[in-house]
């Protein structure tokens, strides 16, 4: 199954290192990370988990929260926390779910045969209040994700979801934006930011970040 911007995220119930998980009624109204790893006791999934736990407050911040996957058991899920906290210096606080039956690896296309025929892809989804897909990114099993790049993409959904704005290349929080070129009500665009803007072309216009 190919999923896609905009998509709805598959629903699913699956035991977790935190009990039985039914996605959408965890999610909520948060938004949401899903991340997959290729397997329990892996290097870099070992200080993937470990960071996450440290981000705990900066994805409570964005109304965000965090899941894990692996296709490994409960059981071994539980002992590889254990080594997650003494190596990373961290309390592991989100679940991890265990996907021993591939039933969440298949309905998000995290098992890609040409890389491996039993252990998923390193996968991000962020999934949006709505349960709609907003962002997806794989990594290989050897690079471990840019958390910090990972939050970047958060506040900016978040931002242009309720501004009528976009972020230019290596946008930074406090960074100016740009104004969609679909809004060209100039009375509109004066309500909506009254710092005013540049306009370096017609369709590219530069104004200080809103809210």
């Amino acid at each position: 199954m190919t999923l896609r911007l905009g998509d709805i995220a598959p629903d699913f119930e699956q035991a977790s290192s935190d009990g039985n998980i039914r996605f959408h009624d965890w999610l909520g109204n948060s938004w949401g990370v899903l991340f997959s790893h290729p397997a329990d006791f892996t290097p870099v999934c070992t200080t993937e988990l470990g960071l996450t736990a440290k981000l705990k407050d900066e994805f409570a911040r964005r109304n965000v929260k965090v899941i894990a996957l692996s296709v490994d058991p409960v059981a071994s899920h539980l002992a590889w926390i254990e080594d997650i906290n003494d190596t990373q210096g961290t309390t592991v606080n989100f679940p991890i779910l265990a996907d021993a039956d591939r039933k969440v690896s298949e309905l998000y296309d995290l098992i890609h045969p040409n890389a491996s025929s039993t252990h998923t892809v390193r996968s991000v989804f962020v999934i949006d209040p709505a349960k709609k897909i907003r962002l997806t990114l794989t990594y290989p099993a050897s690079t471990g994700r840019n958390f910090n790049e990972l939050l970047r993409v958060i506040d900016s959904l978040q931002l242009t979801e309720y501004h009528s704005v976009a972020t230019p290349a290596n946008w930074q929080q406090g960074d100016e934006v740009v104004i969609v070129p679909s809004l060209q009500d100039e009375d509109l665009i004066r309500q909506k930011f009254p710092n005013g803007y540049r306009a370096l072309r017609p369709y590219l216009r530069l104004t200080p970040q809103p809210g």
